[in-house]
């Protein structure tokens, strides 16, 4: 196979400048991963390693949720350097898709939630629980985070989870956490914490409307599952 240096390449099709002349939106996975990489090694250019790469995340989802440089610097080419870039760029887009949720947004029904909060959640290596404070129209007024680590009663206890709520005067929460597996159905202690939060609600006065399990691109709702 022979393999083409970028300064070898025509000026059109180098990644930099396709990027400049056509916006990002042009690029392929493997172009965008050739830029962050920015050099190769000796034979390879950064558009090889950047091959390589793309095929791994292709095969092994887990690593596009990484934050262990060692995952990337398996790869040859890519040292500590390159890796940070790359897991800087990777954290930059989640956090910036995150944050495109248009505030006061309505929920209506448990898609709503799950969309509010897939961008935040769906890439995470740990368990993260947030509660998502509702007015009485139903809509966001804020998403408070609760937790990290394994969701049990010594992790999230309901007095954490509704102290949010009683701070900024919230008239409901949209409970939510993720299962970095992808897979989000609910376990047991997921079970005995939703039915310790929804008692809670109602002695509190602070209704929960639905706990939402976060997986790859799905999730699961309670409240769809008759179980609220």
């Amino acid at each position: 196979m022979t393999h083409y240096l970028i300064r070898e390449m025509l000026p059109e099709e180098r990644p930099r400048e396709r990027l400049l002349a056509k916006g990002p939106e042009a690029l392929a996975i493997t172009e965008l991963l050739a830029i962050l990489i920015g050099t190769g090694r000796k034979e390879h250019s950064a558009l090889d390693i950047a091959r390589e790469l793309t095929g791994d995340l292709l095969k092994d989802a887990r690593l596009a949720r990484t934050q262990d440089p060692r995952e990337l610097t398996r790869i040859a080419g890519i040292g500590p350097a390159k890796a940070a870039v790359i897991l800087a760029a990777l954290e930059l887009g989640r956090r910036l898709a995150g944050a495109e949720t248009q505030p006061f947004q309505t929920i209506h029904c448990p898609e709503d939630g799950a969309m509010l909060v897939m961008p935040r959640l769906r890439y995470e290596n740990h368990e993260h629980f947030l509660v998502v404070l509702l007015n009485s129209k139903g809509k966001v007024t804020g998403i408070e985070p609760i937790s990290e680590g394994s969701l049990n009663a010594s992790v999230v206890h309901p007095r954490e989870a509704f102290a949010p709520a009683l701070l900024h005067h919230a008239a409901a929460i949209l409970a939510v956490h993720n299962h970095p597996s992808g897979d989000p159905t609910p376990s047991r202690e997921d079970r005995s914490l939703t039915r310790t939060l929804w008692d809670t609600g109602k002695v509190m006065g602070i209704p929960l409307v639905d706990h939402l399990i976060i997986g790859d691109g799905v999730y699961y709702s309670f409240k769809e599952h008759g179980l609220l």
